[in-house]
């Protein structure tokens, strides 16, 4: 039997499985079948909490930084890795403090390795805040095709330490109108895959210096989900690109699970794109991995 906790980030939810020393080697298969909905506990992805210092993958988050003593282990539904994940984090960290792993005190940082590198935490008025780190345009303008679009639409790459397709739509009816349960095809593919955010504008865009935008996606190795932080983080960094050099840097995204926020910032390294919202722990449980 193996322990496992339940959480969510508005909604996009996930397994906790405490491994601190490494022990469990966690198979595709088996995180397939923990994610199922009908046969298993049923999420979006599988966060495992391990020590840095257990898995080979955390010699380079401590090499980057000394104390980023545990590391978030991310599988898609799917089962496959995955790079990095702006709700997963949150969640990660509310995990790390409710079951005493780690502590961290208003006005101070949690770091957390991940395969996207470091990644900072620290509290805020909505839960937790996440510095995603540095963005970049990730190139080109794929044609994007899904369900219920009656035309391609072109998107904007964004990668925010995994990649993104933003999508932009004339009305709320387009994007109430889509089915994400199918895979958006792009045009060209990307190698890796993509998720894919489909956005509208709020109206009026911007309120009181705070651009507001609504939000759908559907996740690489998953499906549609009722948010995607690092999606989130991608549909505001896009919407300011298109609306231009006037268009402000603090951003609230509107997903079905929720309100998350998001501020862009200058670093040394360049601009860093920061999430914040909530993050909760529903239950916990115990089940046979076989």
């Amino acid at each position: 039997m193996v322990a496992f906790t339940k959480g969510h980030g508005t909604g996009n939810d996930f397994v906790i499985i405490d491994d601190p020393d490494g022990a469990l080697d966690l198979r595709p298969e088996q995180v397939v079948a923990l994610c199922d909905r009908n046969f298993g506990v049923g999420a979006d992805g599988v966060l495992r909490v391990v020590r840095s210092a257990a898995i080979p993958e955390g010699a380079a988050a401590l090499a980057e930084e000394p104390d980023a003593e545990w590391f978030m282990d991310y599988r898609n539904a799917d089962g496959s890795i995955a790079e990095m994940c702006g709700n997963g984090i949150r969640v990660f960290a509310h995990y790390l403090l409710r079951s005493g792993h780690a502590s961290l005190e208003a006005g101070s940082t949690l770091p957390i390795g991940t395969r996207a590198g470091v990644r900072d935490v620290m509290r805020s008025e909505t839960g937790y805040q996440v510095d995603l780190g540095r963005w970049r345009l990730a190139g080109g303008e794929p044609l994007a095709r899904a369900a219920g679009l009656s035309v391609a639409r072109p998107g904007l790459g964004i990668d925010v330490g995994n990649p993104h397709v933003v999508v932009a739509l004339a009305s709320d009816e387009e994007l109430a109108g889509l089915d994400l349960n199918p895979t958006p095809i792009l045009d060209p593919a990307p190698v890796d895959g993509a998720n894919v955010e489909f956005v509208v504008p709020g109206e009026p865009l911007v309120r009181d210096g705070v651009g507001h935008v609504r939000m759908r996606v559907h996740e690489r190795g998953v499906g549609e989900t009722l948010s995607c932080g690092t999606g989130v983080a991608a549909t505001a960094l896009a919407v300011r690109y298109w609306a231009g050099e006037r268009a402000p840097h603090s951003w609230r995204v509107e997903v079905p699970g929720g309100v998350l926020g998001v501020r862009m910032f200058p670093a040394e390294d360049g601009e860093h794109v920061a999430l914040s919202g909530p993050a909760q722990l529903v239950y916990r449980g115990e089940i046979d991995l076989v």
